[in-house]
């Protein structure tokens, strides 16, 4: 891996992922979490001060990236969570079928290579009932946004992560076997517009 991949982006994605208006989301979302919670992306944290540890009886917190988790040291101090970190891609979840409660995914979707395949292994480990709770930024209405977006995206990946601009996260959940339980989707305020389109919710898998 490169020097900026390994020592300047995690930092980037930390700072990026830690604004007013993304936690504003994470906090009407995240808290649902409950059971066996398995968490996509858990990156450098964000989430963990969202989670309601009374609720939870048991966290994997799938992040293969070490330098991104790193960050999360201090945040792990001051919450009661532990979490058991997964090391595996999203493609190759390490667990049972129907063995998690909840599915936890915030602005990951974006970045994940075979993304469908992820969704498909999130279904399958989801036990019958159980739920996905999502945040995921994406594809603009605006067909203006929307033409910025497909000229940005070539260049914005690769100092990004792999994050694409034009992915359609509605779309993507149900194409991955899940019924959208509940939606939003709006700009998020002081965001460029095109990377601040943003859809959030819940849904079942089918």
């Amino acid at each position: 891996m490169s020097f900026y991949h390994d020592h300047i982006l995690p930092h980037v994605i930390n700072l990026a992922c830690g604004s007013g208006q993304m936690k504003k989301i994470r906090s009407q979302i995240v808290p649902a979490a409950k059971g066996k919670v398995l968490e996509i992306g858990f990156g450098s944290g964000h989430n963990l001060p969202f989670l309601d540890a009374g609720k939870i009886e048991h966290y994997w917190a799938l992040e293969p990236d070490p330098h991104v988790r790193k960050l999360a040291q201090k945040r792990l101090q001051h919450v009661p969570l532990k979490p058991e970190f997964l090391d595996l891609e999203a493609e190759a979840i390490p667990l049972e079928d129907d063995s998690v409660d909840t599915v936890l995914i915030t602005f990951t979707m974006c970045t994940i290579p075979l993304v469908q395949q992820a969704l498909e292994q999130m279904r399958r480990v989801l036990r019958p009932g159980g739920r996905m709770l999502f945040a995921e930024h994406g594809a603009a209405p605006d067909e203006a946004v929307a033409r910025w977006q497909q000229r940005i995206e070539p260049i914005w990946k690769p100092l990004a992560g792999g994050c694409h601009l034009t992915r359609k996260p509605l779309e993507l959940v149900e194409q991955g076997g899940f019924a959208l339980e509940q939606a939003q989707s709006l700009y998020m305020p002081k965001a460029p517009r095109f990377a601040g389109f943003v859809s959030f919710g819940s849904a079942r898998p089918q």
